[in-house]
């Protein structure tokens, strides 16, 4: 069982400097998460969510439970003044409670208008469970060093293999059952877009942009082309880009683009896709490079959310060719690159003349197969489970 979630110390911390936003995935987890800091940390706490009815009236009359030392806001972003309100009850009461205001849209992008709450906050993103995450691991990353494996009892394997099954949504991973897991994903696409674009955003044709989410899972992996999915939807280019970028602002998919530098020829233009929920994909491979993906993302936002670290994912592609899956930087310094392959446990050549060209210093091929670990042409050549349990 998982205890705490990874970002439960950094909240707790944080709060007692500023507010505290936490965005992410619709169940994720980000209220579970918000009300056990404030069960645990407070001796009384009001959670409130824009949602309901009763709740909506006392965010409006700003009529809080006394003695409440913590008020949670849930989905407020929902609410076209909530920058204002949120700052001014702030600037209000920041010496009688503190504020935690969760949200399953990108905060830090629904700032529009009005004053800045620039200097108030920290924001942090939530991701699924990942291997280390549900191990229990505490993160020890040092910058710019390699990557370290802590030895655990429980079955590395088997959590690996249920990871990349049912994902790391916390309902279906904890059900580890094939129904739950489908029922999952139609009520989440549904609520995604029938309830929380909706809400939000003008999009005139809603099932269209459902049609939308029911192709991408099959172009995660390869160069995400904007013209394909314009014809394959029949709508105008505007259209196909307003929707896609609504469909990352709520965490549906995340995009990591080619890294540029003047050492090698890099393409400019079009990026890669994975899914937030990489329980979708079918093929198995693709699988497995978005759930490498998805935890190397989680990394690099961690790194940069709590610690300030400019980490940052890319992948590496020359006009040659030439393909690496990922490259970790930190202020646009290679840190780490990855291949990923299903079985392949010969190194790479194109990861193997990256590394020569860039000067990275630390090159891993992660493979599926378990209890693999070893060098070849200074490329660490590792099973997938032992590889992301050194991450977050």
């Amino acid at each position: 069982m998982i205890k705490n979630r990874y970002l439960y110390p950094s909240i707790i911390t944080d709060l007692k400097n500023k507010m505290v936003f936490i965005g992410g995935p619709r169940q994720v987890g980000k209220t579970t998460l918000a009300q056990l800091v404030g069960k645990n940390n407070y001796e009384k706490y009001t959670y409130l969510n824009w949602d309901n009815r009763e709740d909506r009236k006392i965010i409006l009359q700003g009529k809080f439970e006394a003695e409440s030392t913590l008020i949670i806001f849930d989905e407020i972003h929902k609410y076209k003044q909530w920058k204002n309100y949120i700052k001014g009850e702030f600037d209000k009461y920041k010496k009688i409670f503190h504020i935690l205001v969760t949200g399953s849209a990108r905060l830090d992008l629904y700032r529009k208008g009005g004053d800045s709450l620039i200097g108030r906050y920290y924001y942090y993103r939530l991701h699924p469970f990942s291997l280390a995450e549900v191990l229990q691991i505490k993160p020890d990353l040092k910058i710019f060093k390699e990557l370290i494996f802590k030895k655990t009892k429980k079955n590395i394997t088997k959590i690996f293999t249920d990871l990349l099954f049912f994902g790391g949504f916390p309902e279906p991973f904890i059900a580890k059952n094939d129904k739950i897991l489908r029922r999952f994903h139609n009520e989440r696409l549904d609520r995604l877009v029938k309830e929380d674009i909706r809400d939000i955003e003008q999009v005139r044709d809603l099932s269209a942009l459902q049609i939308l989410t029911d192709i991408l899972p099959d172009k995660v992996g390869s160069l995400l082309s904007l013209n394909a999915l314009r014809e394959d939807l029949q709508v105008a280019h505007k259209t196909i880009s307003l929707w896609v970028n609504i469909l990352e602002k709520f965490y549906y998919h995340f995009r990591i683009y080619p890294f540029l530098t003047k050492t090698i020829k890099s393409l400019r233009k079009e990026p890669k896709m994975y899914l937030w929920d990489w329980s979708q994909i079918k093929n198995k491979g693709n699988r497995l490079e978005n759930m490498i993906a998805s935890h190397l993302l989680k990394m690099s936002h961690f790194l940069y959310d709590t610690k300030g670290y400019k980490v940052e994912l890319y992948f590496l592609r020359d006009l040659e060719g030439r393909e690496v899956d990922f490259l970790v930087t930190v202020d646009k310094k290679p840190w780490m690159a990855i291949e990923v392959k299903s079985s392949d446990e010969q190194a790479s050549k194109y990861l193997k003349y990256f590394v020569k060209k860039l000067n990275i210093p630390f090159a891993y091929q992660v493979v599926q197969q378990s209890k693999i670990d070893f060098y070849q042409n200074n490329i660490r050549i590792i099973s997938a489970d032992k590889f992301l349990s050194g991450l977050i």
